[in-house]
Parts: structure tokens; sequence; C-alpha cells
């Protein structure tokens, strides 16, 4: 009779036997169905941001990569208008220079040769003419490589037309000296050499004065370049935190609707999950009392007429042990059926309170299950309303279930304390443990907490040092002298 009662238990409240912990209680009804329909229903319409934030995401790398190419590109040209134009129209300035220094050492040379006081004949100038004959075509040479100004033709055979006709005369004049006629070679000094010099130092002067203001053109050009680049860094910095305010105002936006849906989802599992452990603990209350009242009446009736019976036949006779012993399968049957009844819902829970239900059914589970339950209760003990009351003696149940079907432990602990500001259910054992991260979950867990929620209280599945598993409940005790639906 005991098997027959733990099997009627189990159809009548629903649980199967399928995991360890919180995975065997369930609601009837076929709520887990129909608590499924009804997240599709929630979640179907609404479209998930993805999309829109790597569309944001695709949008600012694509601004990132552009402006960064627009940036190479710019520095790009900047380096090139440093290397190529101010740094050359430097070196073409100081290659000028030197042109200018020679020209003022010729000058200085044919004031010399035209001041009577010097011993010397005017061909003894005639080496540092060469020299500076050689090193100005050097630098002239040099010059034309590095020169960045495009100078028009006319510019360029005017310039070499002016030395060939300078170092022609140079050279007649010391062709005169040689021949003795240094009057006449002073002569052309004066009229030809000086006055061709002065073109000629004119000349690299005016080219001087051009590449200082070239240089100070690409010098106007770099500042406008980097002011341009400052402006366009501005501008995609500023593009850049729109697009990322966008995003995140975006993504806030799809949080906190995503927020809102989960917590209507949650608001409407609460409310479904109240109602579905309301509805099991009514039709568990009706079947207890059908049990108690009809089923019992009915054994207690035809235990009584079996008992009359039995006194109208002799002594001694066949039928009357027979009849005894009907009579006592009866009896058995109804103290089963009172049992049946008192598991499916404990009338004591509202007459006598939790902690006397506690204290009877601990003995019966050891007796049913073979378990061995060390019971420990502290602290004073106070009120605990009926309604509330079955949401703990349900989770010790169910935690009761999972350790004598699936722990494999022979002992377990059971602690019930009455704290001044809680009241605090632990069942322990040192079995095979919870896995936590398990692919299959049952429904006794979410049955466990949902009545932990009901209760404005914490459960807690936790793995004790020794192994094994601890099932520890919390309820605040404002809560439990009132009435939970």
């Amino acid at each position: 009779m005991v098997g027959l009662s733990g099997n009627c238990l189990r159809l009548l409240t629903g649980t199967q036997p399928t995991g360890f912990l919180g995975e065997t209680e369930g609601f009837v009804f076929g709520e887990p169905a129909l608590y499924a329909r009804g997240v599709q229903r929630s979640l179907t319409p609404n479209r998930s941001p993805t999309v829109g934030l790597l569309s944001g995401l695709i949008i600012t790398l694509a601004a990132v990569v552009a402006y960064s190419w627009y940036i190479t590109l710019q520095i790009a040209g900047l380096r090139e208008l440093q290397s190529d134009l101010a740094d050359r129209n430097r070196k073409d300035s100081l290659q000028l220079l030197r042109v200018q220094n020679d020209l003022n050492s010729l000058a200085l040379a044919m004031r010399d040769m035209l001041d009577n006081d010097e011993p010397y004949p005017l061909t003894a100038w005639s080496a540092q003419f060469q020299r500076i004959r050689e090193d100005l075509d050097d630098a002239l040479r040099r010059e034309e490589q590095v020169a960045v100004a495009r100078r028009t033709p006319e510019q360029r055979q005017y310039l070499g037309n002016s030395l060939a006709q300078f170092w022609d005369a140079v050279d007649r004049t010391f062709a005169l000296a040689r021949d003795g006629k240094e009057d006449d070679a002073r002569a052309q000094i004066r009229l030809s050499l000086q006055a061709r010099q002065a073109a000629l130092s004119t000349a690299v002067a005016r080219l001087l004065v051009q590449n200082n203001e070239r240089e100070e053109q690409a010098a106007l050009r770099i500042g406008q370049i980097y002011d341009r680049v400052q402006r366009q860094v501005y501008i995609f910095l500023t593009a850049t935190l729109v697009a990322i305010l966008l995003t995140s105002f975006y993504m806030i936006y799809a949080n906190r609707r995503l927020f809102a849906q989960l917590a209507a989802l949650s608001e409407q599992r609460s409310e479904l999950a109240q109602k579905l452990i309301a509805a099991q603990e009514s039709t568990l209350l009706y079947i207890s009392r059908e049990l108690h009242d009809e089923f019992g009446q009915i054994l207690t009736a035809i235990g009584s007429m079996l008992s009359r019976a039995g006194n109208h036949v002799p002594e001694g006779s066949p039928l009357r042990s027979e009849l005894r012993e009907v009579c006592e399968i009866a009896q058995s049957t109804l103290d089963n059926v009172r049992s049946l009844s008192q598991a499916l819902h404990p009338v004591m829970l509202d007459e006598a309170g939790l902690e006397s239900v506690v204290d009877w059914y601990i003995p019966v589970v050891e007796r049913q299950t073979r378990l061995v339950i060390s019971y420990e209760k502290s602290g004073t003990p106070f009120p605990v309303d009926g309604s509330v009351g079955v949401h703990i003696y349900r989770v010790l149940q169910e935690a009761l279930n999972n350790v004598a079907r699936h722990s494999g432990a022979g002992q377990a602990w059971v602690r019930l304390r009455f704290l001044p500001d809680a009241l605090e259910l632990e069942v322990e054992d040192r079995g095979k443990g919870f896995v936590a991260h398990s692919a299959k979950h049952g429904i006794g867990l979410v049955a466990m907490r949902e009545r932990a929620e009901l209760l404005g209280g914490r459960i807690d599945f936790l793995q004790p040092p020794e192994g094994g598993t601890l099932v520890r409940l919390r309820v605040p005790r404002e809560i439990l002298g009132s009435h939970v639906r």
C-alpha cells in the first residue's frame, strides 16, 4: 500500500522521476506548453536591434577608413611639398648665394686690378679668376639641378649668355695684359667687365628674391594644408561623435525596449506561475478532502459493516477469519488514504501550523523512503500563515523527494531555523550533487524558485565542501504572517 500511495501521489501531483533536485515537481493542466506559447507570442513581434547596430558600426568604420585615406593623401602631399619645394628651394638659395659670393669676389678682384697702388701685373690675377670661374660653374650646375622655379628659356639664355660674354671679356682682358697693354686691359675692365658683373649680380639677386617669395608661398600653402586638415579633423570627430551618439541612443533604446519586454514577460511568467501553483494547490486540496471525506467515510463504513458481520458469524468459523482479514485490509487502506490525503495537502497545516507539519512529515518520509533524516529545529517558533506554509512545505517535500530518488544518499539533514527576521529551511545530503549546467532542466527546480518568489524570499542550490547538495530557502518574517495567493 505504501507503493500504491506513492504512485497515486505522483499521478495526482504531476511529478515525474526525470532528474535530480527540482526536476520532479510539475504543474498540472499542461502548463509548460502553455508557457512556451506565451513566450513565443511575446517575442515574435519584436525585431532584433542587431541589424541597426551592425549598420551603424559599418558606417562608422567606413567613415574612419575614408578619413584615414584622406589624411594619408594630405600628409603625403604635405611631405612632397616640404621635400620637393621647400627643401629644394632652400638648397637653390644656398647655391645662388654661392654664385653671388663668387660674383662679389670677382668685383673685389677687379677693383684691386684697377687700383694703381698694386705692384703686381694684371696677369697675376689670372689664377684667382680661373678658380672663381670653376667654383661659379660648379655652383650654377648644382643650382640648375635643385632649382624649383620653372624659369623661362629667355631667363636661362640670358644668364648663360651673360656669363659667356663675361668670361669672353675676361679672356680678352688678360690677353691684352699678357701683350703688355695693361692700360687697355684696365679700360676693358672699367667699360665691360664691371658692367657685366653688376648685371649678373642683379640677375642672381632677382633669383634670390624669387626664391624667397616662393619659400614664403610654400610656407603659406603648408599652413593652409595644416588648417584644412585641422578643420577636417574637427569635422570628422564631430561626425564620429554624432554617429557614436546615434548608435548609443539606438542601443539604449533597443536595450530599454528589450528589458521592458523581459520585464513584461517575467511578470507574465510570474502571474502564470502563481495561477498554476494556485490551481495545483486548489486541485490537491480538493482531492485531499475528497479522499479524506468520501473515501475515508466509505472505507470506515465498510470496516464497520465487516465488523458487525463478523460478530454474527460463529466463533471458529472460517468465514469469521476471512471477514476479520478483509476488515484489516480495509483499515490498512483507510490509513493509507488518510496518509495520502495528508501528503497531498496536510490539514494540520491550517490547524497546527508549519512546525507541526514538518514534525509529522519527517517520520513519514523516513518510513516511506528508508532515509535517515537528521532534523534540527532552532530559534523561537512564530506562527506561519497556512497559505505561506504550504509553499514552504512543498519545497521541503520536493527537496526530500529528490534526495530519495536521485542523490543516491542514505542520509539527509533538515534544518528549520526561526530567525529574528526570517524563516530559514535547509535540506542537505552527501549524494551525487547538483549539476548546475545540465542541458536538461526539470520543472521541479522552476517550481521551487517560483514558490520562493511568491513568498518574496530566496532559494539557493549550493554545493557544500563535503560534497552533495544544499537547498536553502529563506523567507522574510513579515511575509510569513500574510496571505499569499
